[in-house]
């Protein structure tokens, strides 16, 4: 009896962790099939899949990080263009685009995003104000920073050299860095104290700091946890754009953010049956097949038709998320017929 309810229980686990990206694969693959393209053609386009999936599901690793402790951050696109211009214009310093640039970037990138977000979680701290209004400050500074450091130009010459080209076109550097900061976020939110003092504050504020967790150390350590975080995906946006725009002011940089919100949300719902983490993993490869999609089909789907797809299939799922309860009842009468019974 154990053993069946057991086996249950992880077949209830496993379809539901799989379930959204089965159902986002066989859709694209039957719409890619009946349009006579290929979702993923060649290696090229395998490459660029492999880098859309570790900036979809970073993002919305950064993304969630202060959201789920109810801390909206507008500044996670401008901490990602400052990180990566930053170490693009010291690494071009020391070796002058030569080999190693690549992996020396990246270090740069993850260090220098990381201060960039203990910057940004002392100002939050320090100025007790709303987190929403810190960001949007902290956003129009860090644009205002990359612009004076570029002079509003895109920076090319620093970034496209033999080293960067070979990290992009092998897929296995990507999926190294996706497995190390899957693990990484793993380890320190589900098996260290930070991520118990989390968990903790998360689920009751007020009662976690009476228990004596610090509530302002752990906000300072998730802002630079978050910058981290935005500084592989400047890196990685850099590599897959070849070049890095320093002329972008006024928000311009939100932009990035947004690419979590989708994502997010599924990666949430799928954690419910394994693990938050993964999730995101799962849903970022979910949204890299539409993206692939949708370069697939390029000559017919324009750029803003995919921004309202994206925008439907949001409005869709949250209105599953919303109506959830209701949607079981109506699907499972003979539970309701049976608690009625009892």
């Amino acid at each position: 009896m154990n053993k069946s309810g057991n086996g249950k229980r992880i077949a209830v686990k496993i379809t539901g962790t799989l379930i959204i990206p089965v159902v986002f694969l066989v859709v694209l693959e039957i719409i890619c099939l009946a349009g006579g393209k290929q979702m993923i053609s060649n290696l090229t386009s395998f490459n660029n899949f492999m880098i859309y999936t570790a900036i979809v599901m970073i993002t919305t690793l950064a993304l969630s990080v202060n959201l789920n402790s109810g801390r909206f951050d507008f500044s996670l696109g401008s901490m990602a263009l400052l990180s990566s211009t930053i170490s693009a214009k010291i690494t071009y310093a020391i070796l002058g685009g030569g080999s190693g640039s690549a992996i020396v970037m990246l270090i740069l990138t993850v260090i220098i995003g990381a201060l960039i977000g203990l910057f940004s979680g002392l100002v939050y701290v320090s100025l007790r104000i709303p987190p929403i209004i810190t960001s949007l400050g902290m956003t129009l500074l860090f644009e205002g920073i990359t612009y004076t450091i570029t002079a509003g130009k895109y920076i090319m010459g620093e970034v496209q050299n033999a080293s960067m080209a070979a990290f992009s076109k092998t897929w296995v550097w990507t999926l190294i860095i996706i497995v190390a900061v899957l693990a990484v976020m793993i380890l320190l939110f589900d098996h260290t104290r930070f991520g118990y003092d989390y968990k903790a504050l998360q689920n009751g504020q007020k009662v976690a700091v009476n228990t004596g967790i610090k509530e302002v150390g752990n906000a300072v350590k998730c802002y630079m946890i978050s910058g981290g975080l935005m500084g592989i995906v400047g890196f990685l946006n850099t590599i897959r754009n070849t070049n890095i725009n320093g002329g972008q002011l006024n928000f311009a940089s939100i932009g990035i953010m947004f690419t979590a919100f989708l994502p997010m949300f599924i990666g949430g719902y799928i954690g419910r049956y394994s693990n938050d983490k993964l999730g995101y993993l799962l849903a970022a490869l979910c949204l890299s097949m539409l993206n692939s999609t949708f370069a697939a089909f390029s000559n017919q789907i324009s750029a803003s038709t995919q921004s309202i797809i994206n925008a439907v299939l949001l409005v869709i799922f949250l209105i599953y998320l919303n109506n959830e309860g209701l949607l079981k009842k109506i699907f499972h009468p003979v539970q309701k017929a049976k608690g009625a019974g009892a």
